[in-house]
């Protein structure tokens, strides 16, 4: 009974071989030899003078080697010829063509030798440009089919020469089997290791893509985080304000109601149930990078936790600041100076900051113009600098410069460009709505996504700033 299930077991495996190797050698799916890398289209091109060499020196080697007459050795020639040019595009079916020509002209070269038509010691079953033809046409096969399939064609050549030459045999022929199966085995290898080496600088490439993609998707989710760990504080101090404003509003009133009561006591109970959250939500946040909680930089350089965000009003210092290290700065304020939401001020403040970063990075020795320009419906930013005078180092930077003024900007439904001079320079231009959306209405999802797809593309790089 273990014999018969051991048996059994062996044949179902002979039988999935077999399949397996009929789907990969009896196909005549096209799969077409792609063009160099370096050279395109001259590979193909060496081919086609290949087939039109071995088709030519078959013509006479099956015809005046063999002594098989012109016609049938003009039909084998062709034929072996037509394999290799096939094998740009049908490998596997170029193959097959080129065993069955080899096969035909062997057996019909057999039986002039075993009759001494043929001279003595003639190269025997593969002729010199039959053997050439033929490993071009395997090295094309490998190039392109996985190693299963290459070897499985190999096998069978091998298989196929051991047959006709050593069970069929012939009589005064001089043996190429050996030799020929050596070459065909030598540019299998040398195919195969091809194609492993053509396939793994695609994976690479591909990856490469996949990682450049991922590296921007992540740069926009950091710059998102650390705009929502800035304007954390600036929604919490909104809601500290609703809840003491309902807890002392009672006291304001003379003899308040009992609703009245009830109701400034839900207000201030979910203003701080919402302060509760944001907090937790914060706390997420931060936990990415305890050392700099609000992702201004390394330790040491950014502000503390319970630091107020930075307003208007702090600009004349970080000019200063801008001055101290090297740059000419000027600033211009005009128009109505209006009350500005928080979160207008700070995302005004942190683009015209991020904006003389990026002139102190990329632009060496230059000179700075601010210029803010208030309208009725919001402020309008620019910051302008002039060629650098000396060369900018390589910047370390991870490249979120255009992206978090983007982001910032269409946070707030404004808009946001950054283009260089004519004189070398770069200017930064920004409107932001005093309602904090566009026309009011428009949300930060919206906003947000529909500039996604330019922040993707605005990192900054040493070549491509602010």
């Amino acid at each position: 009974m273990p014999r018969v299930m051991w048996m059994s077991a062996v044949e179902k495996r002979l039988v999935r071989g077999l399949r397996v190797l009929r789907e990969d050698l009896w196909t005549g799916k096209a799969d077409p030899l792609p063009p160099s890398v370096w050279l395109r289209w001259l590979p193909h091109g060496l081919v086609v003078l290949v087939a039109i060499g071995t088709t030519i020196a078959n013509g006479d080697q099956f015809g005046d080697g063999y002594n098989l007459g012109t016609e049938y050795a003009l039909v084998c020639a062709l034929a072996q010829g037509a394999a290799v040019a096939m094998a740009l595009r049908w490998p596997v079916p170029a193959w097959w063509l080129s065993m069955v020509t080899m096969v035909v002209v062997a057996m019909g070269a057999r039986t002039q030798l075993l009759a001494d038509h043929v001279a003595f010691n003639s190269p025997w079953p593969w002729g010199p440009p039959s053997l050439v033809a033929h490993a071009v046409v395997l090295f094309l096969l490998a190039l392109r089919v996985p190693v299963r399939v290459a070897a499985a064609a190999l096998a069978l050549t091998a298989l196929v020469t051991w047959v006709v030459q050593g069970l069929i045999g012939a009589a005064n022929y001089s043996s190429t089997g050996t030799l020929a199966v050596a070459l065909f085995a030598g540019v299998v290898l040398l195919g195969t290791a091809l194609r492993g080496r053509r396939e793994a600088r695609t994976q690479l490439v591909e990856q490469a893509g996949i990682t450049a993609e991922e590296r921007a998707r992540r740069t926009v989710l950091e710059e998102r985080n650390r705009i929502a760990r800035e304007l954390h504080d600036v929604v919490a101090h909104h809601m500290s304000v609703i809840s003491i404003q309902a807890q002392v509003a009672p006291h304001l009133v003379e003899n308040p109601s009992d609703e009245l009561r009830e109701n400034l006591d839900g207000i201030r109970q979910n203003a701080l149930e919402a302060l509760t959250e944001l907090r937790r939500v914060l706390g997420v946040l931060r936990s990415e990078n305890p050392e700099d909680p609000y992702g201004l930089g390394a330790p040491g350089t950014g502000a503390a936790p319970d630091a107020p965000q930075p307003t208007l009003d702090r600009l004349d210092v970080l000019v200063e600041n801008t001055r101290a290290a090297g740059l000419k700065v000027n600033t211009e304020i005009s128009g109505e100076v209006l009350p500005l939401p928080p979160g207008v001020e700070l995302s005004a403040y942190r683009i015209i900051q991020e904006a003389l970063s990026n002139a102190l990075r990329h632009a060496p020795g230059s000179e700075v113009r601010v210029e803010l320009t208030h309208f009725p419906r919001g402020l309008q930013i620019r910051v302008i600098n002039s060629a650098p005078r000396r060369p900018a180092p390589p910047s370390p930077g991870a490249g979120h410069g255009l992206l978090g003024m983007r982001e910032r900007a269409a946070m707030l439904g404004g808009t946001l460009m950054a283009m260089e001079t004519s004189c070398g320079g770069f200017t930064v231009a920004a409107f932001l709505p005093r309602a904090g959306t566009a026309d009011g209405t428009a949300s930060l999802d919206d906003t947000v996504s529909d500039n996604s797809a330019d922040s993707d593309n605005s990192t900054d790089s040493p070549g491509e700033r602010p």
